[in-house]
């Protein structure tokens, strides 16, 4: 037995005297909870501080994560319990034995008028078959907002199935990368190991590319404008920039890709889910490039890169 099966055992047999209807109305609670404490933690993010606030972010994204998994876990497992349940049922039933319903108000109230005093259906009574009618009501409704859910793709499932498609007509495949920051450089240093290339640790990628940046601020800074206000950068915001490119874990784009080709000496393609790749450094420099897959929508809290390799 495999690890999810034993996860999904352990879970049946905690979830065995729960309903769906249960399962959905607790799910639905504890993604409100876990909302209402994003969005606190969202707030009390430091706005000046980008390794503490990127590590709020990271820490934002591993709970979102854990609890969907969770969900879903816990959802497959109820199921397992309910199918074979329903089945024995239905074969313990006889063939000849209608289904029996649940009777509306306005049934019961008629077959009410229609007995004699002592056989009147209690007020006690009819407030119990109205709460067994809308409990199987709730309960369908919960089923079929679950198959909805299951039936309508994401963006998050759409982009990965562009990209899967794009890799496989190249005969490649998606090498995960951990989402920690350093995606771009870790990315690289994948792609120079799986194209038997000279090897560089993520620190040595950082502190290059920095030098590579400073040494060329004529001509970068033209590209280099403030997350917040959309305006160039100052002297000192471009040194804090360079700065937080080998000191810290700041996430990588457009210019570190470029600094990278250049100090590598090798071309660089960037495949997405729509539109051509990017390729850079093709024309300096020739032969095969590195490839990597950039993500728009894999976390909600921001892109990320991934490496590449050839398709088993």
């Amino acid at each position: 037995m495999c690890d999810g099966d034993v996860a999904i055992a352990e879970l049946e047999s905690r979830l065995e005297d729960v309903s769906l209807e249960d399962i959905g109305a607790r799910h639905r609670r504890e993604r409100k909870d876990l909302q209402a404490k994003l969005q606190a933690m969202k707030k009390n993010a430091p706005k000046n501080n980008k390794n503490k606030r990127k590590e709020f972010l990271e820490e934002m994204a591993r709970l979102e994560g854990e609890l969907e998994q969770r969900h879903k876990a816990e959802l497959k497992a109820a199921e397992a319990i309910e199918a074979p349940l329903v089945v024995e049922a239905v074969a313990k039933e006889p063939a000849e034995k209608p289904e029996t319903e649940v009777p509306d108000d306005d049934e019961i109230e008629e077959k009410e008028e229609q007995l004699a005093p002592n056989q009147r259906v209690s007020k006690a009574q009819k407030r119990r078959d109205k709460k067994a009618k809308e409990a199987r009501a709730r309960e369908a409704e919960i089923k079929t907002e679950l198959q909805n859910a299951a039936n309508q793709p994401t963006p998050k499932l759409i982009e990965l199935q562009q990209i899967t498609a794009k890799l496989s007509q190249r005969q490649l495949s998606l090498h995960n990368i951990p989402s920690d920051g350093d995606c771009l450089y870790q990315s690289i240093r994948h792609q120079l190991i799986v194209n038997a290339l000279p090897g560089h640790s993520v620190q040595e990628l950082r502190e290059e590319t920095a030098n590579y940046v400073r040494a060329h601020k004529d001509s970068l800074i033209s590209y280099m404008v403030h997350p917040e206000t959309g305006d160039l950068l100052n002297d000192q915001q471009f040194e804090q920039y360079c700065h937080d490119i080998a000191k810290t874990h700041a996430w990588g784009g457009h210019i570190e890709l470029k600094a990278i080709s250049s100090l590598l000496r090798v071309p660089i393609e960037v495949i997405q889910a729509e539109g051509a790749p990017t390729l850079l450094g093709q024309e300096e420099f020739g032969g095969s490039p590195l490839i990597i897959c950039y993500h728009r929508h894999i976390y909600q809290l921001g892109a990320h890169y991934n490496s590449t390799v050839p398709a088993a």
